[in-house]
Parts: structure tokens; sequence; C-alpha cells
């Protein structure tokens, strides 16, 4: 069934992802975890704003608290920003390296053609689909626009869903194929017959 393999192969490259995902979130987890500890940082900060302060403890406080929110949010913004790249970087250098991600290799499935603009066309289409669109919505949330976040996170699953449906066509080409101009080849997925040349007499 060609179209469970390719389905089995987005699934073992995506469990990638989601563990690159997860190594970006403990490291973001210590990251902000150092802020509040740091504590010589703290009393340093802390120190500054109270003799700028003109006796407005509150305000100084306050100051105090939305610099390390600030830090804390652009932790986060950087994480996601790491996945995305580095998420665009496996699928592009795989493809362009090898013609076939790691899920698709174990599938016995191959790319074809993947000279480096296609691949690399291929690669933003599937890093968009598959995170890009997603790690956007989280930002948004995190930055408070949270209907914003609803709406993108709205398109996210909009174009997840334009890219893997077509994969049920009888061509099995995803939109991201189709972008690209590339087929996925392997056993039990044949590439749609060119049609033979008309001989004229």
């Amino acid at each position: 069934m060609p179209k469970l393999r390719r389905a089995v192969a987005w699934f073992i490259d995506f469990s990638l992802v989601l563990a690159l995902a997860t190594g970006l979130a403990v490291l973001t987890f210590h990251r902000m975890a150092a802020l509040v500890t740091d504590v010589p940082d703290l009393a340093t900060h802390g120190g500054l704003d109270l003799l700028t302060s003109r006796g407005d403890l509150v305000g100084a406080s306050e100051q105090l608290g939305l610099s390390l929110w600030n830090q804390a949010v652009l932790d986060v913004e950087e994480a996601f920003g790491a996945l995305i790249a580095a998420t665009f970087l496996y699928q592009w250098g795989c493809l362009a390296l090898a013609g076939r991600t790691v899920g698709k290799g174990l599938l016995g499935l191959r790319v074809a053609p993947v000279p480096a603009r296609r691949a690399a066309v291929r690669a933003a289409v599937t890093t968009a689909a598959d995170i890009a669109i997603y790690a956007v919505a989280c930002v948004l949330l995190v930055e408070g626009y949270f209907v914003a976040s609803v709406m993108v996170w709205a398109l996210a699953v909009l174009v997840f869903l334009l890219n893997a449906l077509p994969v049920l066509a009888p061509t099995c080409r995803s939109f991201a194929d189709r972008v690209a101009g590339t087929t996925v080849t392997g056993f039990g997925i044949s590439t749609p017959a060119a049609t033979p040349p008309v001989r004229t007499f």
C-alpha cells in the first residue's frame, strides 16, 4: 500500500522533528530557570532599578518583572526559530544529498528529481506545512495575540491538509511535490507514464 508507506515515512520523519523539539524545550526550560536562579544578576538589575526609581518601588519591581518576561519570551522564540531552521535543513540536506529523508529511506521511497533548488523548494513547503506555521501560532500566543494565534493555527491545519490530502490521489503527489516538481518513487509507487511520441510518416 503506497499511501500507507508514505504515511509511515512521514511519521518517522516527524518523530525525529518532535525529538528535536523536545530537546529544544528542555534547553529553553533550563535557560528560563537560569534567569530566576541567577541571583547576582537579579540583584544588579534590582539595585539599578531601585536607584533610578525615585522611590517608586512598585514601578521598579514591575520593570524588573517585564525584563525577565521579555527575556523568557525571547528564549521561547529562539527555540521555535531553531526548530524551523533545523527542520528545513534536515529536509533539504537529506533530499539534496541522498534523494530521501530517513523515513523515506527506511520505507524504500525516493524523491526524484532532487537538484538543490527543487530540494530547497520541497523542504520549504514541507517545513511550513509540518512545523513553521504552527510555530508562528505558538509565538503569537506567547506574545499575547490570542485571536491572531487562533487564526494562524487554523491556517496551519489548512496548509497541512492541503499538503497531505493530495497524496490520496492516484498520483500520490503531495502539494510540496507539485510545487517543487518532484515525485516520490519506490516499490509499489510508479510515476505517471509519459505519453509516447507520435510518429508521422
